[in-house]
């Protein structure tokens, strides 16, 4: 398995868009082959900090993901929304 976990920073008052554009994303992005879950998560004091969590069969099917062209239609709406670019870090199964 192969995880990724990106903590972003959304615009003030766009919360509610990121998280719809998160729920819309997800239903393009769990139809790609090695799809696993993607989780979204909200910093527990209520800010505009979230982490998203990945899962995919591996590093090569989430970089196949990555480079798909539904990525890239996908990705602007959410990137659009954003302070910063993501934080990623990524991690693999070793059990």
């Amino acid at each position: 398995m192969f995880v990724v976990m990106a903590d972003v920073r959304v615009r003030s008052g766009e919360e509610g868009r990121f998280e719809d554009w998160f729920t819309e994303s997800n239903a393009v992005l769990s139809k790609l082959p090695g799809f696993i879950s993607r989780r979204l998560f909200r910093s527990s004091d209520g800010g505009p900090a979230y982490r998203i969590v990945i899962e995919h069969e591996s590093k090569k099917t989430f970089v196949a993901m990555h480079n798909s062209p539904e990525h890239g239609r996908v990705a602007p709406g959410g990137m659009s929304l954003l302070d910063a670019d993501p934080a990623r870090r990524t991690f693999v199964d070793v059990s």
